[in-house]
Formats: C-alpha cells, structure tokens, sequence
C-alpha cells in the first residue's frame, strides 16, 4: 500500500479504526518552525467524533502525542513522530460484518486485493485514518503561518441545500459557530436538520466543501504533469468519501464564452500585477499566479445506512445485513479540517519543491 503523501513534505500514515491507535511521521518539516500543540489539538477537535447531534456518537479524546522531532517547542528539521490512540472501539458492533461484503465500501475491493481485510470498522479504510492528515496538515499550516498563507474549508451545500453566493460574499469564521461548519447560519440551520432528519431515518446524505487558499505567491505548481491544481485534486480525491473536485468556476464556466472568463490583467496602486477577476481560481497553466486559489470537493452520502440492506457473502451467495453502531449520517462537517489539512499540505509541499526563500 502507499501511505506516503508528498515530495518533499511528507506524511507517512499508519494505523487502523479498531487499532491501538492511529498515528504518522511527516518528514520535511522546515526547522525553526513554532510547534503550538494547542492548535495542532484544537484542528484534531475539529475532526474528533460525538462534537454534535449530527455527528456519530463515537467517544474519543483524539488526543495527539508527539514523539520526535520537536525540541523547546520548535521543530528540529528531524521527523515528527506523532500518535492517536483510540480509546472508545466498539469492535463487536461489526461481527456480523466479518463474513460480507458491505455495499459501496471498500471491504469488496480490499479483500480482492489483499485476500484478507479488517472487519471492525473497515480497518484501514475507515475515515479515521483522517486523524493524520489533520496532523501533518496543522504542522503544514504553522509553517505556512510564517508565509502569511491561510487555508479555510466550509460546508457550502448539504443534499439539495446550497449557499447562493461564492466565498467572497460571506464571513468565513462564521462556519465554526455552527455544528454543520456553514457561513451562512440561516442556511447552516436548514442543513442541520435535513442532516438531523436523514439520521433518524437510518440512511445518510452527502455535499460540497469549499476551500479558500489566501496569500499563496505566484510561481507553484509545475506546467506540465506537476500542475499544481492537478496536485490539489489528486489530494482532495485521496480522501475517503470523495467524488468530485474543481477549481475556480469550474464546470459552470463551460457555459460562458472566453470573453466572459478571461481574468484581465492589471496592476494595484503600488505596482503590482493583479487580475481584475479570478476565474481562474488563482491558477493558470498549472502555476499558482498570486490570486486567491479557491475549489470545491464534492462528498458522498455516507455508505453505512442504518438499515436492511442486500448484499452477497465470501462465497458470493446472496444475503442481507443491518448495519449496527455509530455511524456520521453525514461526514461534511467532520471533513472540513480533513480538506483544509489535505490543502495546506499540497501547498507546503509545492512551496518547498519551486520556491527557495527560506522560511
């Protein structure tokens, strides 16, 4: 299996949902750089379980320990060893999984290609992996602090529920004052209960995360198989539950014409070149050009429905199953800090490989 993301800062994951714990080494770190362990704590609460009616009851602390790498709170330019142990697995929740194949999740082609898989939870492929790319995406944004670059993620669309304006029409820290992770809080309160709703009928729901990179400088990215929008997908499509990704307009812009989406050039009152638009969602021709680079990541309904599902046993004979325990009937506001981190990583990595200032 891969479990290395990255070129030059990059994250190495292990661990499985009903393990001891789930942990990583992310090697590249830049050295020097302040390790606040409150944050790196505070994006793992922001991903941790059982935050809200509207998340799966699971129980856990989620709480990081660091093994190497760090010395007087900053990093040593070594690899940074961390660790997540799990604490509240309910492993007999999935006995009557052990001998089927559960529908569109991962058991089918896991057993396929390895000839064994972990039952409980789906092992490795269980979205609580997630827990370290949120790890080494909260080391990547300190680093990325010192450059003046932010990474924001929001819910902007559950089921048919969909924000009306793009990312420039809203407060942006209003998303973390509602459990649906939404800027819009009247839309915000109509996603929490469709979500709240599709629980209490067993099944589940899927939508769209938006992500807004500021401060990113011109030059990342590579003009030919490197694209750096073709970095960020490859990224946002490794998660589990994702289906889709596009930047800037996407494909709404296939309905307009050239003269409609070109971003013209211009320059600010000191002299430097800007876009009178960013259609382009801060990237042209596979490099980053200095605007706001912005994309939405399409997720999903949840596949554990709560409910009698048919399906077909190890030896392929027809049966059915009822899935039991605790389940996301939505994994949107949980994915937020996942995207974000997956981001921040991509743009890290690329900065180190095409840029040379130091950090």
């Amino acid at each position: 299996m891969r479990n290395t993301f990255g070129t030059l800062f990059t994250l190495t994951t292990f661990g499985e949902s009903h393990g001891p714990g789930v942990g990583g080494v992310v090697d590249g770190m830049p050295a020097g750089i302040e390790i606040d362990v409150d944050f790196i704590q505070q994006e793992l609460n922001r991903r941790r379980p059982g935050q809200s009616r509207i998340t799966t009851s699971r129980q856990e602390a989620d709480q990081v320990e660091l093994l190497s790498g760090v010395f007087e709170g900053r990093s040593t330019g070594t690899p940074i060893g961390f660790l997540v142990r799990n604490q509240n697995q309910h492993s007999s929740d999935y006995d009557n999984l052990r001998s089927l194949f559960r529908p569109s999740h991962a058991d089918f082609t896991y057993y396929n290609k390895y000839g064994t898989r972990d039952h409980r939870g789906g092992g490795r492929s269980s979205a609580r992996i997630t827990i370290s790319r949120v790890v080494g995406g909260a080391l990547a944004k300190l680093a990325l602090r010192q450059l003046g670059i932010t990474v924001t993620a929001y819910t902007s669309q559950v089921g048919p529920i969909a924000l009306d304006g793009n990312y420039q029409q809203y407060d942006l820290s209003l998303a973390e004052q509602n459990a649906v992770r939404c800027p819009d809080p009247e839309k915000a309160r109509q996603m929490e209960e469709l979500i709240a709703q599709v629980k209490a009928e067993g099944d589940t729901i899927g939508g769209i995360i938006t992500c807004v990179v500021k401060g990113c400088p011109a030059g990342l990215g590579e003009p030919e198989f490197g694209k750096l929008h073709a970095q960020l997908g490859a990224a946002m499509l490794s998660i589990n539950a994702v289906k889709g990704f596009e930047y800037g307009e996407g494909f709404a812009g296939v309905g307009q014409r050239g003269s409609e989406q070109n971003d013209i050039f211009s320059t600010t009152a000191e002299g430097l070149a800007t876009t009178l638009t960013n259609h382009s969602g801060g990237i042209q021709g596979g490099i980053s050009n200095g605007q706001d680079i912005y994309f939405r990541v399409a997720f999903k309904p949840v596949a554990t429905l709560l409910r009698e599902q048919d399906t077909i046993d190890l030896e392929g004979r027809s049966t059915t199953f009822k899935a039991q325990g605790r389940h996301d009937p939505c994994v949107l506001p949980r994915a937020v800090p996942v995207v974000e981190a997956m981001a921040a990583m991509t743009i890290l990595d690329s900065y180190l490989q095409y840029k040379t200032v130091k950090i």
